[in-house]
């Protein structure tokens, strides 16, 4: 279902903006996707489908990115725990690490569950 103040984007990437979903009617999401510089009005399902088979004009939730720089220990038996920054790795390792490894991350809000 497709919701005001939630963001789209098309399912070949495009900005999308959502003006209603309460137009009545088998196409009842109305708003417009960004072609090539130029705003086009579209209408969509409550689902966000664009037409009967799959279309690149099909609605796509935009989730919230997580970005973050953790600091992973390394150990021979393998790895242990996520830390806000080096200094704070360096406080809670073992004594046995063979590496302290900086991982960026930077995914969608639920990827990977």
């Amino acid at each position: 279902m497709i919701e005001l103040g939630k963001k789209y984007r098309t399912r070949d990437g495009r900005e999308v903006r959502i003006y209603a979903v309460d137009c009545g009617g088998q196409m009842p999401v109305h708003g417009a996707i960004k072609r090539n510089g130029v705003w086009v009005v579209r209408a969509w399902t409550k689902e966000g489908r664009w037409s009967m088979c799959d279309s690149i004009n099909d609605l796509i939730e935009v989730k919230p990115r997580i970005q973050r720089e953790v600091w992973v220990n390394v150990y021979r038996w393998g790895t242990a725990g996520a830390y806000e920054s080096k200094d704070v790795a360096d406080e809670g390792e073992g004594g046995d690490r063979i590496a302290c490894v900086k991982v960026i991350i930077d995914c969608e809000e639920g990827e990977g569950l």
